[in-house]
């Protein structure tokens, strides 16, 4: 594998590290298409528009700092570590604040329960931790390899890191803050595997003796750092091993409701219209005419076929929600779905 030589090191750096001067060409333009790409995400979001979504990942600035610092860690420079994720951290800030305001502005009649964009990014999983490390790996050896740089759109769009930050803003605005903390995840967890994939992909290509021969200061690099590194990887795979797991439990509480409720649905002559669950939450959806059938029906019917121990939430047409917890005789009527 060839190293990386002097003239690249510094088209590197020259890249990733953001100028400290809030009147800097680098710092104006990281804040100001971060600003906008906040705002395109957070309206595609609302508009469920998955075309305006993409367009917000494009835009997006905020692979620079994170890729930069896997370059300042790798060269072991420790304010440029600080000043890269105080960039990342503030930048995170800025777009879930954006996304708040944009969440009052023009608030969701459902809380967002029905959106698609929303509900992609609140069940991160191991899959997307590997499809983002795939993906960070691409990111570091587009930038590498000035010869491959073609590939950094499609790197741009394959990794979510604003979409998250903007559904984190909205659902705080709703106060949906456990499905807020899972969008937050998922942008942790691709922050992981880009400064993992990055760190591995600089050493592999010797960035620190390139930046050495290009005169730029490089320190000793310690164990404990990569062992940091890992560990943040660690850190996130725990929550998305327990996500997966529990997204495949839904899945199979969705499989065995589904026929309870198309019984419990028919003798009314109603139409089971959709039969989900969520985090061990069954939801169904129903359409029909009056009058609606009893959700306490459903509620025993399902507690005779071994789901006592699942919360029912069911949304009748004409958008009334009726809440029926685990191991209860009895349904409250809510005007927008629990979450």
């Amino acid at each position: 594998m060839a190293a990386v030589d002097a003239a690249a090191a510094r088209r590197m750096t020259e890249t990733l590290f953001i100028e400290r001067s809030w009147r800097s060409p680098s710092s104006t333009r990281f804040w100001v298409l971060l600003a906008l790409a906040s705002v395109i995400a957070g309206a595609g979001v609302v508009a469920d528009s998955t075309a305006t979504v993409i367009g917000a990942m494009i835009v997006a600035p905020l692979m620079t700092p994170i890729l930069g610092s896997a370059l300042a860690l790798v060269l072991a420079d420790r304010g440029l570590v600080v000043r890269s994720v105080l960039l990342v951290v503030g930048g995170a800030l800025t777009v879930v604040a954006i996304g708040m305001l944009l969440g009052w502005i023009v608030a969701s009649p459902d809380a967002y329960a029905s959106n698609s964009q929303v509900s992609a990014r609140i069940s991160p999983r191991l899959i997307d931790l590997l499809a983002a490390l795939a993906t960070g790996t691409v990111g570091a050896f587009a930038l590498v390899r000035s010869d491959v740089s073609d590939a950094l759109p499609g790197v741009a769009i394959a990794i979510s890191l604003v979409p998250p930050l903007s559904v984190t803003g909205l659902l705080i605005s709703v106060r949906r803050y456990h499905d807020a903390t899972e969008s937050a995840l998922l942008f942790t967890t691709n922050v992981a595997a880009i400064i993992a994939t990055g760190t591995t992909v600089f050493l592999c290509y010797r960035v620190r003796a390139g930046a050495h021969a290009a005169g730029i200061t490089v320190g000793d690099l310690r164990g404990r750092s990569l062992v940091a590194v890992a560990a943040l990887v660690l850190l996130v795979a725990a929550p998305l091993t327990a996500g997966s797991i529990s997204v495949m439990r839904d899945r199979t509480l969705a499989a065995d409701a589904r026929p309870v409720a198309e019984r419990w649905a028919a003798a009314g002559q109603w139409q089971v219209a959709s039969v989900k669950a969520r985090n061990g939450t069954v939801v169904v959806g129903v359409l029909g005419l009056p009058p609606h059938p009893a959700p306490t029906a459903l509620r025993a019917a399902l507690d005779a076929t071994g789901m006592r121990d699942a919360d029912l939430e069911l949304h009748l047409v004409g958008g009334r929600t009726h809440w029926c917890p685990a191991d209860g005789t009895t349904c409250t009527v809510r005007r927008t779905s629990r979450t």
